[in-house]
């Protein structure tokens, strides 16, 4: 079997931690299987090159940036690589352009567009352990690049789907998927499979086990996932694989929390055609991420407009919200509010859901301020106050606890 193991940032942490990946390596290699392992940098490493370049330049060249930012991972590369060696393991290093991974030339966020896979397929058949820098490719020019947040977790995901890898491990600091947060709820459960549209709503919901491109990118390669930790490797992880892959399909597989939302109120707008299209066009072109809308009917000529932004995008949506301000009676923000979620692929032949999520919180005295709903998810909005209870209440009315 072929694995592709990726390992984070703090799970190689420090010099203790890469030997506790090298012990993990060891052991799978021991049971017969072709392993290619994808490292982060060490956990706070990129911070500090960030640092650096910051003593020179407030806006330092990217392509600079991505030269310098791409070292964390070679770093880990080679020492995981050495303890491997240490042991008797026969392994090699391999930076972005070594494993034949290329890219646009979007400096500090690029896009993997190829990987040529002979030099790990020659390594491989040499019978050696592959050690790849992840977060890095090179353009068809040469230059070294970035690929963003995240881009270790793509890495891994491209290789295994291009070397067609039997399966892509992904470990972190947490065993897997849990039906919400067990810091929220104890009774939290450890899922065995999601499916990947599950997880790409968990995801973009809250939950920051996976990140969302590398879900994504799975889907569309069709690979194998399973989230697991470095730290209790016994434990078996979740696996996010094809919904046609999952027997016994769950009607809720689980409850998302996001408290870094903020809710924009428009009122007395002008109710013209093209007004909506004029604000979300303005908001889009300056990347703010907007994601639930509630609109009103106009009266008198006038409608209300609600949506939904991360925290993150406040101050830019603030710059833009004041070029409508002549088009609108008044416009409030609330920011003591989050989006509480329930994700479940059952839910497409199952009816009323959406009711019991609904009189779960009308018994908990929770008002909810805006509702989203996809054949997959139903999103409401509430006050922050009452998210723990909301998600204690949900998780228990679903049985996700049993």
């Amino acid at each position: 079997m072929l694995k592709v193991l990726k390992f984070g940032g703090t799970s190689v942490g420090n010099l203790d931690r890469i030997q506790n990946v090298a012990n993990i390596i060891k052991k799978i290699r021991d049971e017969g299987h072709d392993i290619i392992a994808v490292v982060s940098a060490m956990s706070g490493e990129t911070n500090k090159l960030i640092d650096y370049a910051e003593h020179f330049s407030s806006n330092p060249n990217k392509a600079e940036m991505d030269m310098l930012l791409s070292s964390g991972e070679r770093v880990t590369s080679a020492l995981l690589s050495i303890a491997l060696n240490e042991q008797g393991y026969k392994t090699t290093s391999m930076s972005g352009r070594e494993a034949g991974i290329k890219t646009d030339s979007s400096h500090t966020r690029a896009r993997i567009e190829d990987i040529d896979t002979t030099s790990m397929k020659t390594a491989m058949k040499a019978g050696k352990i592959i050690v790849v820098a992840g977060f890095q490719g090179v353009t068809y020019e040469g230059r070294v690049t970035t690929l963003g947040r995240g881009g270790s977790d793509l890495t891994a995901v491209a290789i295994a789907g291009a070397i067609n890898a039997d399966v892509c491990e992904i470990y972190t600091d947490v065993d897997g998927i849990y039906t919400t947060d067990p810091r929220i709820e104890p009774k939290a459960k450890k899922l065995d499979k999601i499916s990947y549209d599950e997880m790409l709503e968990l995801a973009s919901l809250g939950a920051k086990v996976l990140q969302n491109r590398s879900v994504e990118m799975a889907k569309k390669l069709n690979v194998n996932l399973i989230s697991r930790s470095s730290f209790t490797p016994e434990v078996e992880g979740t696996l996010i694989t094809k919904e046609e892959n999952i027997m016994e399909k769950p009607i809720v597989s689980g409850i998302a929390l996001d408290r870094n939302q903020i809710r924009v109120g428009m009122y007395g707008v002008k109710d013209r055609p093209g007004i909506a299209a004029s604000i979300f066009t303005s908001l889009a072109n300056e990347n703010i991420n907007v994601d639930m809308i509630v609109q009103t009917v106009g009266v008198d000529g006038k409608a209300d407009l609600d949506f939904t932004i991360p925290t993150t995008d406040f101050e830019a949506c603030k710059k833009v919200m004041e070029t409508f301000r002549t088009d609108t009676r008044n416009i409030e923000y609330n920011d003591s509010i989050c989006k509480v979620s329930i994700v479940g692929v059952g839910m497409k032949s199952h009816t009323g859901v959406a009711s019991k999520a609904f009189s779960t919180l009308a018994n908990e005295n929770i008002n909810i301020r805006i509702i989203s709903t996809s054949e997959i998810k139903i999103s409401m909005v509430i006050e922050e106050k009452y998210a723990e209870l909301a998600v204690r209440a949900l998780h228990e009315v679903y049985n996700l606890d049993k």
